[in-house]
Protein backbone atom coordinates (compact mmCIF):
# COMPACT_ATOMS: atom_id res chain seq x y z
CA UNK A 1 0.00 0.00 0.00
CA UNK A 2 1.17 3.67 -0.82
CA UNK A 3 2.66 5.51 2.00
CA UNK A 4 0.23 8.23 3.28
CA UNK A 5 1.13 11.20 5.01
CA UNK A 6 0.45 9.57 8.50
CA UNK A 7 2.97 7.27 8.09
CA UNK A 8 5.69 9.70 8.06
CA UNK A 9 6.83 10.07 11.26
CA UNK A 10 9.71 12.06 10.57
CA UNK A 11 9.03 13.70 6.76
CA UNK A 12 13.01 15.01 6.88
CA UNK A 13 13.68 11.31 6.71
CA UNK A 14 11.52 10.81 3.72
CA UNK A 15 12.52 13.90 2.04
CA UNK A 16 16.55 14.46 2.88
CA UNK A 17 17.89 11.38 4.23
CA UNK A 18 16.02 8.74 2.02
CA UNK A 19 16.57 11.10 -1.20
CA UNK A 20 12.45 11.25 -1.98
CA UNK A 21 12.37 14.84 -2.20
CA UNK A 22 9.85 17.28 -2.47
CA UNK A 23 8.71 15.42 -5.65
CA UNK A 24 8.21 12.18 -3.16
CA UNK A 25 5.85 13.91 -0.95
CA UNK A 26 4.14 15.57 -3.96
CA UNK A 27 3.48 12.58 -5.31
CA UNK A 28 1.77 10.37 -2.27
CA UNK A 29 -1.25 12.52 -3.18
CA UNK A 30 -1.45 15.33 -0.27
CA UNK A 31 -4.83 17.23 -0.06
CA UNK A 32 -2.67 19.50 2.12
CA UNK A 33 0.78 20.44 2.88
CA UNK A 34 2.77 19.46 5.82
CA UNK A 35 3.37 22.12 8.21
CA UNK A 36 7.24 22.30 7.59
CA UNK A 37 6.61 24.11 3.92
CA UNK A 38 3.74 26.23 5.32
CA UNK A 39 5.36 29.95 5.18
CA UNK A 40 4.54 32.74 7.18
CA UNK A 41 1.99 35.45 5.79
CA UNK A 42 4.54 38.08 4.83
CA UNK A 43 6.15 35.44 2.66
CA UNK A 44 3.77 33.91 0.81
CA UNK A 45 3.48 35.08 -2.45
CA UNK A 46 -0.44 34.87 -2.52
CA UNK A 47 -0.09 37.80 -0.23
CA UNK A 48 2.40 39.67 -3.01
CA UNK A 49 1.58 43.47 -4.38
CA UNK A 50 1.67 42.88 -8.20
CA UNK A 51 3.20 44.94 -9.96
CA UNK A 52 2.01 46.57 -13.69
CA UNK A 53 6.03 47.08 -14.79
CA UNK A 54 7.48 44.13 -17.00
CA UNK A 55 10.80 43.02 -17.49
CA UNK A 56 12.66 44.01 -21.33
CA UNK A 57 12.43 41.34 -23.67
CA UNK A 58 16.00 42.58 -25.82
CA UNK A 59 16.21 41.72 -29.02
CA UNK A 60 20.23 40.01 -29.64
CA UNK A 61 20.30 39.49 -33.00
CA UNK A 62 22.70 42.57 -33.82
CA UNK A 63 24.57 42.60 -30.30
CA UNK A 64 26.62 45.08 -31.45
CA UNK A 65 23.87 47.67 -32.29
CA UNK A 66 24.44 50.51 -29.85
CA UNK A 67 20.70 50.24 -29.42
CA UNK A 68 20.93 46.75 -28.21
CA UNK A 69 23.80 47.72 -26.28
CA UNK A 70 22.52 50.54 -24.07
CA UNK A 71 19.49 48.22 -23.79
CA UNK A 72 21.13 45.68 -22.01
CA UNK A 73 22.96 48.50 -19.77
CA UNK A 74 20.20 50.26 -18.80
CA UNK A 75 18.46 46.91 -17.62
CA UNK A 76 21.25 46.29 -16.13
CA UNK A 77 21.83 49.10 -13.82
CA UNK A 78 17.98 50.49 -13.34
CA UNK A 79 16.26 46.80 -13.06
CA UNK A 80 18.83 44.52 -12.66
CA UNK A 81 16.63 41.85 -14.81
CA UNK A 82 16.29 41.55 -18.22
CA UNK A 83 15.28 38.53 -21.29
CA UNK A 84 17.35 38.29 -24.56
CA UNK A 85 15.65 36.36 -27.78
CA UNK A 86 17.81 35.64 -30.63
CA UNK A 87 21.02 35.19 -28.05
CA UNK A 88 22.77 32.60 -29.87
CA UNK A 89 22.13 29.48 -28.19
CA UNK A 90 20.03 27.05 -30.31
CA UNK A 91 16.49 26.65 -29.17
CA UNK A 92 16.76 22.70 -29.57
CA UNK A 93 19.64 22.91 -27.06
CA UNK A 94 17.11 24.63 -24.33
CA UNK A 95 14.48 22.12 -25.01
CA UNK A 96 16.97 19.57 -24.81
CA UNK A 97 18.16 20.92 -21.37
CA UNK A 98 14.43 21.29 -20.18
CA UNK A 99 13.89 17.28 -21.00
CA UNK A 100 17.12 16.17 -19.57
CA UNK A 101 16.13 18.16 -15.91
CA UNK A 102 12.70 15.94 -16.18
CA UNK A 103 15.03 12.83 -17.16
CA UNK A 104 16.76 13.36 -14.09
CA UNK A 105 14.29 13.79 -11.42
CA UNK A 106 11.78 11.59 -12.59
CA UNK A 107 14.28 8.88 -11.49
CA UNK A 108 13.94 6.55 -8.64
CA UNK A 109 14.91 8.09 -5.28
CA UNK A 110 17.38 5.70 -4.35
CA UNK A 111 19.31 6.54 -7.84
CA UNK A 112 18.95 10.82 -6.94
CA UNK A 113 20.13 9.73 -3.43
CA UNK A 114 23.72 8.55 -4.74
CA UNK A 115 24.13 12.41 -5.44
CA UNK A 116 23.34 14.09 -2.45
CA UNK A 117 25.93 15.72 -0.02
CA UNK A 118 26.08 12.39 2.36
CA UNK A 119 26.80 10.15 -0.61
CA UNK A 120 28.10 12.38 -4.15
CA UNK A 121 30.72 10.98 -5.55
CA UNK A 122 32.48 14.48 -6.02
CA UNK A 123 31.89 18.31 -3.84
CA UNK A 124 30.96 19.93 -7.27
CA UNK A 125 27.94 17.23 -7.45
CA UNK A 126 25.09 17.65 -5.10
CA UNK A 127 21.05 16.33 -5.33
CA UNK A 128 19.20 18.26 -2.66
CA UNK A 129 16.09 19.99 -1.24
CA UNK A 130 14.65 23.55 -0.55
CA UNK A 131 17.93 25.78 -0.06
CA UNK A 132 18.99 25.57 3.74
CA UNK A 133 16.64 22.72 5.53
CA UNK A 134 19.18 23.05 8.59
CA UNK A 135 18.32 26.96 9.04
CA UNK A 136 15.22 27.23 7.53
CA UNK A 137 11.97 28.12 9.64
CA UNK A 138 9.38 27.27 6.83
CA UNK A 139 11.42 24.76 4.17
CA UNK A 140 10.95 25.52 0.10
CA UNK A 141 8.45 23.49 -1.98
CA UNK A 142 11.89 22.71 -4.53
CA UNK A 143 14.13 20.00 -5.54
CA UNK A 144 17.40 20.68 -7.25
CA UNK A 145 20.70 19.21 -8.61
CA UNK A 146 23.79 21.70 -8.30
CA UNK A 147 26.49 20.80 -10.92
CA UNK A 148 29.92 22.90 -10.35
CA UNK A 149 31.89 23.85 -13.56
CA UNK A 150 35.35 25.27 -13.57
CA UNK A 151 38.00 25.77 -16.44
CA UNK A 152 38.27 22.04 -17.56
CA UNK A 153 34.16 20.75 -17.57
CA UNK A 154 35.38 17.56 -18.69
CA UNK A 155 37.04 16.11 -15.62
CA UNK A 156 34.53 17.51 -13.32
CA UNK A 157 31.42 16.35 -15.41
CA UNK A 158 32.61 12.71 -15.54
CA UNK A 159 30.67 12.51 -11.83
CA UNK A 160 27.90 14.33 -13.15
CA UNK A 161 24.64 12.13 -13.49
CA UNK A 162 24.52 10.29 -16.65
CA UNK A 163 20.70 10.87 -17.60
CA UNK A 164 21.87 14.40 -18.15
CA UNK A 165 25.30 15.15 -18.27
CA UNK A 166 25.73 15.38 -22.37
CA UNK A 167 22.69 17.46 -22.21
CA UNK A 168 24.25 20.43 -19.64
CA UNK A 169 27.70 20.21 -20.91
CA UNK A 170 26.25 21.20 -24.79
CA UNK A 171 23.92 23.97 -23.03
CA UNK A 172 26.47 25.01 -21.00
CA UNK A 173 28.88 25.22 -24.07
CA UNK A 174 26.56 26.92 -25.97
CA UNK A 175 26.18 29.56 -23.74
CA UNK A 176 30.06 30.39 -23.40
CA UNK A 177 29.96 33.08 -26.09
CA UNK A 178 27.15 34.96 -24.98
CA UNK A 179 28.06 34.98 -21.50
CA UNK A 180 31.33 36.64 -22.89
CA UNK A 181 29.38 39.27 -24.64
CA UNK A 182 27.42 39.93 -21.94
CA UNK A 183 30.34 40.65 -19.56
CA UNK A 184 32.24 42.44 -22.08
CA UNK A 185 30.02 44.93 -23.06
CA UNK A 186 29.25 45.69 -19.33
CA UNK A 187 32.85 46.01 -18.46
CA UNK A 188 32.78 48.74 -21.42
CA UNK A 189 30.24 50.56 -19.65
CA UNK A 190 32.45 50.98 -16.62
CA UNK A 191 35.52 52.19 -18.74
CA UNK A 192 37.09 48.28 -18.69
CA UNK A 193 38.83 48.55 -22.50
CA UNK A 194 39.96 44.57 -21.75
CA UNK A 195 38.95 41.92 -20.21
CA UNK A 196 42.34 39.85 -19.90
CA UNK A 197 42.61 36.34 -17.58
CA UNK A 198 43.30 37.79 -14.12
CA UNK A 199 39.69 40.22 -14.97
CA UNK A 200 38.23 36.89 -16.58
CA UNK A 201 38.98 34.57 -13.19
CA UNK A 202 37.48 37.64 -11.42
CA UNK A 203 33.99 38.18 -13.30
CA UNK A 204 33.50 34.97 -14.84
CA UNK A 205 35.62 32.17 -13.38
CA UNK A 206 33.49 29.71 -12.14
CA UNK A 207 30.10 28.10 -13.06
CA UNK A 208 27.40 26.33 -11.14
CA UNK A 209 24.91 25.16 -13.27
CA UNK A 210 21.17 24.11 -10.85
CA UNK A 211 17.95 22.14 -12.04
CA UNK A 212 15.32 23.26 -10.15
CA UNK A 213 12.55 21.05 -9.97
CA UNK A 214 8.88 22.24 -8.24
CA UNK A 215 6.88 19.49 -7.81
CA UNK A 216 2.82 19.96 -8.04
CA UNK A 217 2.03 21.50 -4.75
CA UNK A 218 -1.49 21.07 -3.12
CA UNK A 219 -1.62 24.35 -1.39
CA UNK A 220 0.65 26.70 -3.54
CA UNK A 221 -1.07 29.96 -1.93
CA UNK A 222 0.61 28.68 1.31
CA UNK A 223 4.08 27.73 -0.23
CA UNK A 224 7.51 29.41 -2.03
CA UNK A 225 9.40 27.22 -4.54
CA UNK A 226 11.89 29.65 -4.07
CA UNK A 227 12.52 32.17 -1.05
CA UNK A 228 13.07 36.23 -1.49
CA UNK A 229 17.16 36.66 -2.65
CA UNK A 230 19.48 37.95 -4.76
CA UNK A 231 22.12 36.07 -6.68
CA UNK A 232 25.70 36.12 -5.02
CA UNK A 233 26.61 35.76 -9.21
CA UNK A 234 28.71 38.05 -11.54
CA UNK A 235 25.18 37.12 -13.73
CA UNK A 236 23.08 34.44 -14.18
CA UNK A 237 21.49 33.12 -16.98
CA UNK A 238 18.26 31.41 -16.53
CA UNK A 239 16.31 29.33 -18.73
CA UNK A 240 12.80 28.77 -17.92
CA UNK A 241 9.69 26.04 -18.76
CA UNK A 242 6.87 27.47 -20.52
CA UNK A 243 4.73 27.25 -16.49
CA UNK A 244 5.95 30.67 -14.89
CA UNK A 245 6.41 31.57 -11.71
CA UNK A 246 9.23 33.88 -11.34
CA UNK A 247 8.89 37.35 -9.42
CA UNK A 248 11.36 39.94 -9.32
CA UNK A 249 10.94 42.87 -6.92
CA UNK A 250 10.19 45.59 -8.50
CA UNK A 251 12.79 48.35 -8.52
CA UNK A 252 11.28 51.39 -6.31
CA UNK A 253 10.45 48.24 -3.46
CA UNK A 254 7.23 50.40 -3.54
CA UNK A 255 5.01 48.81 -6.44
CA UNK A 256 5.47 45.58 -5.82
CA UNK A 257 6.72 42.26 -7.58
CA UNK A 258 6.91 41.98 -11.27
CA UNK A 259 5.90 38.52 -13.22
CA UNK A 260 8.46 37.53 -15.48
CA UNK A 261 6.40 35.94 -18.27
CA UNK A 262 7.90 32.32 -20.37
CA UNK A 263 8.84 33.61 -23.30
CA UNK A 264 9.93 30.73 -25.78
CA UNK A 265 13.13 30.36 -26.74
CA UNK A 266 14.32 33.36 -24.68
CA UNK A 267 16.83 33.56 -21.69
CA UNK A 268 16.26 35.48 -18.59
CA UNK A 269 19.71 37.73 -17.12
CA UNK A 270 19.76 38.88 -13.61
CA UNK A 271 22.90 40.45 -12.37
CA UNK A 272 24.17 38.99 -8.87
CA UNK A 273 25.96 41.00 -5.68
CA UNK A 274 29.21 39.92 -7.14
CA UNK A 275 28.31 42.82 -9.98
CA UNK A 276 26.88 44.74 -8.12
CA UNK A 277 29.92 45.06 -5.38
CA UNK A 278 32.34 45.20 -8.80
CA UNK A 279 30.36 47.96 -10.49
CA UNK A 280 30.69 50.11 -6.81
CA UNK A 281 26.44 49.51 -7.23
CA UNK A 282 26.15 50.96 -10.43
CA UNK A 283 24.55 47.46 -11.70
CA UNK A 284 21.66 46.13 -9.39
CA UNK A 285 21.29 43.03 -7.87
CA UNK A 286 18.04 41.97 -7.14
CA UNK A 287 15.32 40.12 -5.01
CA UNK A 288 13.50 37.64 -6.51
CA UNK A 289 11.28 34.63 -5.80
CA UNK A 290 9.60 31.42 -7.25
CA UNK A 291 6.04 30.40 -6.96
CA UNK A 292 4.73 26.88 -7.42
CA UNK A 293 2.26 25.30 -9.05
CA UNK A 294 -1.17 23.18 -8.28
CA UNK A 295 -1.65 21.43 -11.52
CA UNK A 296 2.04 21.21 -13.30
CA UNK A 297 5.36 20.39 -12.03
CA UNK A 298 7.79 23.03 -13.36
CA UNK A 299 11.82 23.52 -14.38
CA UNK A 300 14.18 26.17 -14.35
CA UNK A 301 17.48 25.44 -15.29
CA UNK A 302 20.16 29.09 -13.76
CA UNK A 303 23.72 28.92 -14.69
CA UNK A 304 25.22 30.69 -12.20
CA UNK A 305 28.28 33.16 -13.41
CA UNK A 306 31.09 33.66 -10.51
CA UNK A 307 34.08 34.61 -9.84
CA UNK A 308 36.80 32.13 -8.08
CA UNK A 309 36.26 31.36 -4.93
CA UNK A 310 40.17 32.39 -4.01
CA UNK A 311 39.28 36.09 -5.65
CA UNK A 312 39.22 39.23 -3.86
CA UNK A 313 36.17 41.17 -4.81
CA UNK A 314 35.76 44.65 -4.51
CA UNK A 315 34.83 47.75 -6.43
CA UNK A 316 36.97 48.27 -9.80
CA UNK A 317 40.10 50.68 -10.34
CA UNK A 318 38.13 51.71 -13.22
CA UNK A 319 35.30 52.57 -11.54
CA UNK A 320 36.54 55.08 -8.97
CA UNK A 321 39.32 56.44 -10.93
CA UNK A 322 37.15 59.35 -11.34
CA UNK A 323 37.02 60.24 -8.06
CA UNK A 324 33.70 57.90 -7.08
CA UNK A 325 34.20 56.26 -3.27
CA UNK A 326 33.96 53.39 -2.83
CA UNK A 327 30.76 51.75 -0.93
CA UNK A 328 31.64 48.22 -0.48
CA UNK A 329 35.08 46.86 1.14
CA UNK A 330 37.15 43.95 -0.66
CA UNK A 331 35.94 40.40 0.16
CA UNK A 332 36.96 37.33 -0.37
CA UNK A 333 34.71 35.40 -2.67
CA UNK A 334 34.57 32.16 -1.01
CA UNK A 335 33.56 33.82 2.11
CA UNK A 336 31.00 35.71 0.86
CA UNK A 337 29.30 32.45 -0.30
CA UNK A 338 29.84 31.02 2.58
CA UNK A 339 28.09 33.65 4.42
CA UNK A 340 25.49 32.94 2.21
CA UNK A 341 24.45 29.55 2.10
CA UNK A 342 24.77 30.41 5.90
CA UNK A 343 21.50 31.39 6.20
CA UNK A 344 17.77 30.98 4.76
CA UNK A 345 17.04 32.98 1.80
CA UNK A 346 16.17 36.63 3.70
CA UNK A 347 16.09 39.04 1.07
CA UNK A 348 19.11 40.91 0.15
CA UNK A 349 20.97 41.05 3.00
CA UNK A 350 24.12 39.10 2.18
CA UNK A 351 25.23 42.33 0.08
CA UNK A 352 25.65 44.05 4.15
CA UNK A 353 28.41 41.90 4.78
CA UNK A 354 30.22 43.62 2.30
CA UNK A 355 29.32 47.50 2.80
CA UNK A 356 31.84 49.69 4.26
Amino acid sequence: MAKTISDLSDITDFVINKGNGVKGLSELGLKSMPNQYIQPLEERISTMIMSQDSIPIIDMSNWNDPKVVESICSAAEKLGFFQLVNHGVPVEVLENMKEATHRFFVLPAEEKNKYSKEHSPSKNVQYGTSFNPQAEKALEWKDFLGLYAYEDKDEVSAFWPPVCRDEVLEYMKKSEILTKRLVELLMRRLNVKEIDKAKEYLLMGAKRIQLNYYPICPNPELAVGNGRHSDISTLTILLQDDIGGLYVRSNDNDSGWIHVPPVKGSLVINIGDALQIISNGRYKSVEHRVAVSSSKNRVSIPIFVFPRPSEMISPLPEVLESGEKPVYKSVLFSDYVKHFFAKPHNGKTTIEFAKI
